[in-house]
């Protein structure tokens, strides 16, 4: 593949990047735009999606006819890692968690009218979305096929009940994908479904307290409770949730890697500006050695991170669902994270540690990114189970 960015999709980068020089950070280090959950607040984060989108920089991966700008998997990649230099970037261009997922798979799959009704708002920015599937124990998790959440069928419309959790956004949004089992059938026992906030027949159990600072509408507890759903607003098929999941969540989880490589970059910046300018003993930080040896470890694994997650990318653009290629990305974007922002904090000592950076905010945050969207292990079993298949050709080229 070639790693050479079209002029179009450089002048995007570089103009997302300006924006969030000019714009995004100076409003980031401001503590009075921070909202209870240490996220950017409603007012300013409304003023930076009017000025994204009157900058052209909004929805980069949405088709043009939706206000996106068309781009393939690896040309948001580099303009994702520019977004997430700022702890409040992707939001503010309509590139966030659960948002960016929703909006993909809905312009995929759903219908002409489904698209009017439930991606227009989305991809105004108007609404916010999330998307419902996982399951308290013994529900599921990261194995779809533990679903409980039924769905029945009763005449035009699907009656559901059960429990879901850590449902991301579920306090802010207004649309909802829900996956629901329909039959026992082991590939084509769920089903996918559209609703509104307001529908009866479920409520917010809970916002669950977490380790790190939250997204907006925070990670939920969700109880169903006999709600009734129209057969209109069944996406896909009857059995084909399974089908829709792997079409999601593949370009989600790698869409998260572009964005954490930017939080990665960022603690990297900020590191290099502190050593380069603090002095022990005489001597620079820079100037050490044991300094070096961190800073160019680290270098080295976010660039890795980005050959993956291009490559991931590339594979994806191919059509192909690159589940091993998304996984080994998952894998190696989420230790970077954690190693560069601990990196960061290690080389900016009391500093790092306190709030006057950043960077304990991205070291929390970080924690999760070997969980969310399956765990690192289970990344590592779709690994072994592709070599035991592939032998030899799991390294094969092309």
């Amino acid at each position: 593949m070639d790693f050479t960015l079209s002029p179009h999709v450089e002048e995007t980068r570089q103009r997302i990047r300006r924006f969030v020089d000019d714009h995004i950070l100076p409003v980031e280090a401001d503590p009075a735009n921070y909202d209870d959950h240490e996220n950017i607040a409603t007012g300013p984060l409304e003023k930076l999606k009017a000025a994204a989108k009157a900058e052209g920089l909004w929805s980069l991966s949405l088709p043009e006819e939706w206000g996106g700008l068309g781009f393939s998997m690896t040309e948001i990649a580099p303009c994702y890692e520019e977004m997430n230099r700022s702890i409040f970037g992707p939001v503010c261009f309509n590139a966030s968690a659960p948002d960016d997922g929703n909006m993909r798979v809905l312009s995929q799959v759903a219908r002409e009218d489904q698209k009017e009704k439930w991606l227009r708002p989305i991809a105004d920015g108007t609404i916010r979305s999330a998307f419902i599937m996982t399951e308290p124990h013994p529900g599921s998790g990261s194995d779809p096929s533990m679903m409980l959440t039924e769905a029945k069928k009763d005449g035009g419309k699907w009656i559901i009940n059960g429990t879901k959790w850590f449902i991301t956004g579920a306090g802010v949004a207004e649309h909802f994908i829900l996956m629901a089992r329909t039959s026992d059938n082991a590939r084509r026992g769920l089903t996918a479904f559209l609703f509104h906030k307001d529908t009866p027949g479920w409520r917010i159990k809970r916002r669950i307290p977490i380790m790190g600072p939250e997204e907006h509408g925070g990670h939920c507890e969700l109880v169903f409770e006999d709600m009734e759903i129209p057969d209109e607003d069944r996406l896909m098929e009857v059995g084909d949730g399974l089908k829709l999941t792997q079409i999601r969540l593949g370009p989600a989880r790698l869409t998260h890697c572009m964005r954490w490589l930017g939080l990665a970059k960022r603690s990297m910046e900020i590191a290099t500006e502190y050593v380069s300018k603090r002095e022990s003993f005489g001597v620079k930080l820079a100037d050490r050695e044991s300094v070096q040896w961190l800073l160019g470890e680290a270098a080295m694994e976010i660039q890795i991170g980005r050959m993956l997650t291009m490559n991931a990318a590339w594979q994806l653009d191919r059509g192909d669902y690159a589940r091993k290629e998304v996984s080994m990305a998952k894998i190696q974007v989420a230790d970077t994270l954690h190693k560069a922002v601990d990196t960061a904090i290690q080389l900016n000592g009391a500093r790092g540690y306190s709030k006057d950076t950043v960077l304990e905010w991205i070291y929390r945050y970080a924690r999760q990114a070997r969980l969310v969207d399956g765990a690192s292990e289970v990344h590592k079993m779709v690994l072994a189970r592709n070599l035991m298949a592939e032998g030899n050709d799991f390294w094969r080229w092309g």
